[in-house]
This record gives C-alpha cells, structure tokens and sequence, in this order.
C-alpha cells in the first residue's frame, strides 16, 4: 500500500510518483522548443504612455508629451521620450504600448538610413513617413494591441505643414489640432478652442503657452499623466525635442472642492 496520505487505500504504482501526476524520473515534455518563449509579440501592453498633443502654428508644428510610462497604474517610469525625430523634417509621438514604440523607432530609423544610402538626395517627409506607418501598423494589428496603440506624425518640408494621427484600426486623419489618449477627450476642445482660424497666426511662442496649459489640465485630470513633459517643434529649420520641462502647478483649488481635504460639511 502506498502510505502517502492522499493514496491511502490504493494499490501502490510505482510508475508514478506519491501525486500520481507523472510517471518517475521522467518529467512532461513541453512539446516545443525551451527558448520560444522568448520571443514574443506584445499582446497585452505593460508599460504604457498617456496623452500625446499637436497642433499646427504659423512656422511649423508643435507636439507635447509628458515623459511618464506607467507599469499598469504604478508611475514606473519617469523619464522616458515619447516623442522621436524622424528624417530632417517629421516628428512623431507615440501613446500606448512603449515596446511597440521602441520597434517603430528601429524600423523607421533603418527605413531613413536606407533611403540615404540610396544617395539620390530624396528625403522622405512627413506624409511619406504617415503613409508608411498607417501600412505598417494596420498590418500589425494583430501583434500589437489597438486599444493602446496610436501615433501622431507631423512635420513640415517644402513649406508645406503636415499633421495627422493613425492607429492599428486602420483609422487616419489630419487636422490643425490633434491628441490622444485621454487627451483627446479632455485636451483636445481646449486646442480646437485656441488654435482652429488662428493657424496663420498663431506665433510659436502663444503655441507653446497653449499646449503647455492643455498640459497642466491633463496632469490635474489624468491619474497617468506627469509634470514633466517635452515639446518637439518642426520648422524650416529642422527638428528640435526639447529637454524635460517641469510644469508650475498650484492645488490650492482643491481645497474649495466638496469632499477633497478636511472639509466636513
């Protein structure tokens, strides 16, 4: 008799060990190679970024974006760039999955340095750099996931500003004003308020000062957001991405909101 208290009253097997879940010295076999898990597809996002902002401006166009990827609702970290330099002439930010990010970052940058090595003195511009990643991302959809995925390109060259967005549901538009994320439900009415008509007017110094209040609002409203943010500007001059700049807040509101703080009444 086996004297393993869960077999008591059976016949013993000596095939199998005392749990009677596989047979002795010999362990299941997985069925495939060890090492495949290691190369994955991200299918669920882990590290995640919030709201990009855009809009266009008399010179060029201007991009915000905070600095944060979030670890599910942990601010993990705190200093990543969502907003990446394309060519000479484009910029694109990115909100979602941040390792997806990463992978378009590598191809578009082997795409760029493939087209210099063609030496035919061809750059490609923001609308091309649009064109290809609607392709690639729609054609990727089922790697990536396109509940968390979306970019936002833009750029200018030849005189000519360009700004559009483009996710992994096929989904492209441009417009003056763009956002994502929660952005695009709290930020967004506050460009279109401030930047719609007024694009040949609007001076890179008031555009600033607009994205950079739809970014304080954001880091009052949004759990994921940051007060450390960048902003990119594409003009005849090229591409800048600016240094992590830390917004001047004030909570002092709070304290005439009903049911925030010490209030008893």
């Amino acid at each position: 008799m086996d004297h393993f208290p869960t077999s008591w009253g059976r016949q013993r097997n000596d095939a199998y060990d005392a749990y009677n879940t596989y047979p002795l010295h010999q362990r299941p076999n997985p069925g495939h190679d060890a090492f495949a898990d290691s190369v994955q597809h991200t299918q669920q996002p882990i590290v995640t970024g919030t709201s990009v902002l855009a809009i266009v401006y008399k010179d060029g166009i201007m991009m915000a974006a905070d600095t944060l990827a979030s670890y599910g609702s942990l601010a993990r970290f705190k200093s990543i760039q969502r907003l990446h330099s394309v060519g000479t002439s484009t910029v694109i930010g990115a909100s979602g999955d941040m390792s997806d990010f990463q992978y378009l970052q590598s191809i578009l940058d082997e795409l760029i340095i493939s087209e210099f090595t063609e030496g035919d003195k061809h750059e490609l511009g923001p609308e091309e750099i649009h064109e290809y990643l609607s392709r690639v991302m729609y054609g990727r959809r089922s790697k990536m996931n396109p509940l968390w995925n979306s970019l936002l390109v833009g750029g200018k060259k030849d005189g000519k500003r360009f700004l559009a967005y483009v996710d992994l549901l096929g989904t492209t538009y441009t417009a003056s004003t763009l956002a994502t994320g929660y952005g695009a439900y709290i930020a967004l009415p506050l460009l279109r308020t401030a930047v719609e008509g007024r694009e040949n007017d609007l001076t890179e110094e008031e555009a600033r000062k607009i994205l950079e209040e739809s970014m304080r609002v954001l880091y009052y409203r949004d759990a994921r957001s940051l007060d450390k943010y960048q902003i990119a500007i594409v003009n005849d001059e090229g591409v800048t991405i600016s240094e992590p700049q830390k917004l001047v807040t004030s909570w002092g509101f709070a304290e005439g909101i009903r049911g925030y703080g010490a209030q008893t009444q």
